[in-house]
């Protein structure tokens, strides 16, 4: 059997890709601890969602590329990033309950945005295949925010928002091409970072839907 040639698209910047996934880490625990104070859970389930939301694309992710254990298990950075989150949405609860639905959006797109650049960037230093390392983008993005609509009994943002996952995935391609053209790690996760944020937030404001079937 003749081996997969791959291509030459690496990230290689341990530093960066750290920085990127505890600060998406963080933005994810305290949207999702805001799900949790706008469901009424107590400070158990606030922390449960608060990790299951920053931490779940990402152990799922390693999971997939055989990255095992996952960070979040065995990098304290990361708990404790979701667990700080949490922490504080809890103790200024009173302030959260007066969050405008549109910063709740916006926090949710930065950490999707996050995620998805920090989700393809792992992938390739695992030397898996731009293309399958654009859906480890996607997952990571998405997956967090699967769980938590799942622990919330509601329908996961990934099948109803307007060009959700869709943006995660489009974030992810931005930042793999930008590698691709020589583009230092630094420029291509910004571009893949603005790309994500940018149509998730355009979707939102213009309410852009993917294609449905006709007569549903």
């Amino acid at each position: 059997m003749i081996p997969e040639k791959r291509l030459p698209v690496t990230f290689h910047s341990a530093t960066l890709l750290l920085a990127i996934d505890l600060i998406g880490t963080f933005v994810f625990a305290v949207e999702g601890s805001m799900a949790a104070v706008q469901s009424n859970l107590d400070i158990l389930g606030l922390m449960v969602l608060a990790f299951a939301t920053a931490l779940g694309g990402g152990i799922i992710r390693d999971v997939l590329i055989g990255a095992i254990p996952p960070n979040s298990i065995c990098n304290w950075r990361y708990p404790a990033a979701a667990f700080a989150g949490g922490a504080i949405v809890f103790f200024q609860s009173s302030f959260v309950n007066k969050v405008p639905e549109s910063l709740i959006t916006t926090l949710d797109a930065a950490g999707l945005a996050l995620f998805a650049a920090a989700g393809a960037a792992k992938a390739l230093d695992f030397n898996i295949h731009p293309f399958l390392a654009t859906l480890m983008g996607g997952i990571t993005g998405v997956g967090g925010g699967t769980i938590r609509d799942v622990l919330l009994a509601r329908i996961p943002s990934v099948l109803r928002a307007d060009v959700y996952a869709a943006a995660a995935l489009a974030g992810a391609a931005a930042m793999i091409l930008a590698l691709r053209l020589r583009a230092r790690p630094a420029v291509a996760t910004t571009i893949g970072i603005a790309v994500c944020f940018t149509l998730r937030m355009a979707a939102v404001h213009r309410h852009w839907n993917l294609p449905k079937v006709a007569g549903h």
